[in-house]
């Protein structure tokens, strides 16, 4: 919604109205009001009125746009002339049109059109479309030299260029304009300027000066105005004041449909995910009964997608099918969404194979979808498909949609192929995909490509240092993190959270809790101290440190004890060798009452592992079965470990056996499994079954094959399988899988060829 102070606004007198659409079609059924009725010329109705009518109808389309400008200049055949106020509307309907349609070139020609005539010089009406036709075609500077070109200026022509610049994102520009419009003018803003600063404070997240804005708007008896108090709900949204804009909800006293869905939206992308289905059943069941729109829909799917609660997701399907908003197309890309992260890919596929009316949201949404859930053959199958039918453009978020694939099988080969694709498209200056593609390097071990990735990029921003920093620290060189960092600060860069994160996972990697003590110093004097995750990486820290008192103090500091801080620390303890106090800390947990989740059930299944503690083992695994945690993939790979390592393979391959969802990780549990024990020839023969299954392999996969291999003295085999991970299966070998070799042929008294290796 346009919130810019047009004349044709009921809520001002002063200037006369500027006729719309609907004036125009109430002219030709003649009954037209008072104050908008057309003055007697001399002129016929009879060829007027078509005129106008015919004028309008052009301006229904993009395309007809230039021709309506043709049948302006000419007017018509006949030619019969226009009166100034009637020139003045279609002028005006035309401006609109243009911007509506972003037609700049036929705008700029209606511009010179008007330039040329001394009738419409300086026109309130014909300026103030001139700037909001300007801002809606995302030329603010045109908007700026219409707006500076004037000479007197009123509230209408501020208005509009305040909502110019916060339509196009130019927020610190549209507080400029509104702080020389209240400073330097003698206007009193009102509540078309409000909504636009309000957004422009949202936009740069500014809390105070919102909160500023939030009380002129209240000394000016404004708070009763329904835009301004949504543009207020928005803001305290936008800035995670969930409190403030519930706050502003209530004490309206009148609310609209737009008034629901903004209240709706903050809960939603706030996680208050209940109080936005439990606001949504009131808005349908209030006084004035509300009917959902698509604004409705589109806010509340996001809703059920990321609560996974497919059932009410379906409910709310079933609701767009009976107000027939479901082939709205922001409505379809909303299901399809919500189907995808609900696990429920052969819904999504089917409503998207039934649907010609796609765009690139439509196939970006259902790449992400077979992305998220691993499907990497369907997920390119999608995106060569995109291309061969050529009707929508790949774009950044396609390629960002594509990424996990690639880091999730750490495919290095896969991950340059999409790189190649996306330089070949242009995508790779975007800052985004840089700063992925550099993570995503690191992540699969490439530091190298992340490096040059990183070297090539005009302008770092602090996720790109980040991304390079993290990819060092994540990848056991702590000291090129620590180096990087350092280039970073004296680059003028200030760091975030996620960068000091990052340093203290170095310091950690460095077994340095001198240096740590010193950022955590630093982060006490900034303030970042109780930041969530700031400090599960310093409870990291201490415990990799060795200071594991120093962790359990901060940890019983901390007022709000999260069940991700509960475990991080029982994580650390059991990755860390202090299996005992994991369990303890574990048990401590559930007296207090924080119902564990897959992380702290995989922590638990790692203590026993390493105790070899079975029953305590088997305990954790009927806890795990009674809470529906062992469903959970990585839960089952943790179980077969914990089997395994406790001698009891047979149970082990039990568990693998039941599982419903046998994928890649599952299958490298229970051979790497069989390897530990010497069973080398069964975990072969689950390798082969495995590939009969269409599983495709990964770099973990064949680290527990050789394993097995050397392990139970088969050395041939063990090569064999070596060159097949690099010739067959595109798997470039890591230090892990030269080590295995290494250790295989020494064993077998071949230390000639390990060095060759």
């Amino acid at each position: 919604m346009a919130l810019v102070a047009h004349p044709s606004s009921p809520s001002h007198h002063r200037q006369s109205p500027l006729i719309t659409r609907r004036t125009t079609y109430q002219r030709l059924n003649s009954s037209i009001s008072q104050t908008t009725s057309l003055p007697q010329t001399n002129t016929s109705t009879k060829y007027q009125l078509p005129l106008l009518q015919q004028l309008t109808s052009l301006c229904q389309s993009k395309q007809s746009l230039p021709q309506a400008l043709t049948f302006l200049q000419q007017q018509n055949p006949h030619h019969e002339t226009l009166d100034s106020l009637q020139r003045k509307e279609a002028i005006g309907l035309l401006l609109q049109a243009c911007g509506r349609y972003q037609d700049i070139e036929t705008g700029r020609e209606v511009h010179r059109m008007v330039a040329s005539s001394t009738l419409f010089h300086n026109d309130v009406v014909i300026t103030t479309r001139l700037i909001t036709m300007y801002s809606m075609c995302d030329s603010p500077l045109d908007s700026r030299l219409v707006f500076d070109g004037l000479e007197k200026k009123n509230l209408f022509q501020w208005n509009a260029m305040v909502s110019g610049y916060s339509r196009n994102k130019l927020y610190e520009e549209a507080l400029r304009a509104f702080i020389e419009l209240v400073l330097q003018t003698d206007f009193k803003p009102d509540n078309f300027t409000f909504p636009c600063v309000i957004k422009a404070c949202g936009g740069i997240l500014d809390v105070r000066l919102g909160q500023g804005v939030h009380g002129m708007t209240a000394k000016l008896g404004l708070l009763g105005d329904v835009f301004v108090c949504n543009a207020l709900i928005a803001f305290y949204g936008k800035c995670g004041l969930v409190d403030e804009a519930v706050k502003v909800f209530d004490f309206m006293s009148e609310k609209n449909l737009v008034s629901w869905n903004s209240m709706i939206c903050v809960f939603a992308e706030n996680g208050f995910a209940q109080e936005g289905l439990r606001l949504f059943s009131e808005m349908i069941k209030c006084e004035k009964s509300f009917v959902p729109d698509v604004a409705s829909l589109v806010t509340i799917l996001p809703v059920c997608a990321g609560e996974g609660n497919l059932e009410m997701g379906m409910v709310f399907h079933g609701l767009a099918v009976k107000l027939g908003l479901n082939q709205e197309l922001m409505v379809k890309n909303a299901l399809l969404d919500m189907y995808s992260k609900c696990g429920c890919l052969s819904h999504a596929k089917g409503l998207f194979d039934k649907d010609n009316n796609k765009n690139v949201v439509s196939w970006n949404t259902m790449i992400g979808g077979f992305a998220t859930q691993g499907d990497a053959r369907g997920t390119f199958y999608l995106l060569r498909k995109m291309q061969v039918e050529g009707r929508e453009k790949t774009n950044e978020v396609t390629i960002l949609n594509v990424l996990p694939v690639c880091l999730e099988r750490s495919e290095l080969l896969c991950l340059k192929e999409l790189h190649a694709y996306s330089i070949r498209h242009g995508f790779h200056y975007d800052q985004l995909v840089a700063n992925a593609f550099i993570a995503a390097y690191a992540k699969c071990g490439s530091l190298c490509s992340s490096q040059l990735m990183f070297n090539g990029m005009e302008t770092k921003t602090v996720s790109s240092w980040n991304a390079l920093i993290g990819g060092y620290a994540q990848n056991g060189a702590p000291r090129k993190a620590l180096e990087f960092y350092l280039q970073m600060i004296n680059s003028g860069i200030k760091p975030d959270r996620f960068s000091l994160g990052s340093l203290l996972l170095a310091c950690s990697h460095m077994k340095s809790p001198r240096f740590g003590k010193e950022i955590h110093g630093y982060l006490i004097r900034i303030g970042l101290e109780t930041d969530p995750f700031i400090v599960i990486s310093l409870l990291s820290l201490y415990i990799r440190c060795g200071k594991s008192a120093s962790a359990r103090v901060l940890f019983e500091e901390m007022e709000n004890k999260s069940l991700v801080s509960w475990n991080a620390l029982i994580a650390g303890y059991s990755q860390n060798g202090l299996p005992d106090e994991a369990l303890v800390l574990f048990r401590q947990m559930l007296s207090d009452g924080i119902q564990p989740d897959e992380i702290s059930i995989n922590s638990v299944f790692r203590a026993c592992s390493q105790l070899s503690a079975l029953r305590l083992g088997k305990e954790a695994h009927c806890y795990a079965l009674k809470a529906y945690l062992a469903e959970d993939i990585f839960v089952g790979c943790s179980i077969i470990d914990m089997y395994a390592k406790s001698g009891c393979i047979e149970q082990a391959r039990r568990v693998f056996e039941k599982s419903r969802n046998k994928d890649v990780a599952l299958w490298n549990a229970i051979i790497v499994g069989y390897g530990l024990h010497g069973y080398g020839k069964e975990a072969l023969g689950l390798f082969e079954k495995m590939l009969a299954f269409g599983m495709k392999p990964d770099g973990f996969t064949f680290v527990g094959i050789l394993m097995a291999c050397c392990h139970s003295g088969l050395v041939e085999e063990g090569l064999k399988y070596f060159n097949d991970m690099q010739n067959f299966h595109g798997i470039t070998p890591k230090l892990e899988h030269y080590a295995c070799i290494v250790d295989m042929l020494g064993r077998a008294g071949r230390l000639d060829e390990s060095l060759r290796l």
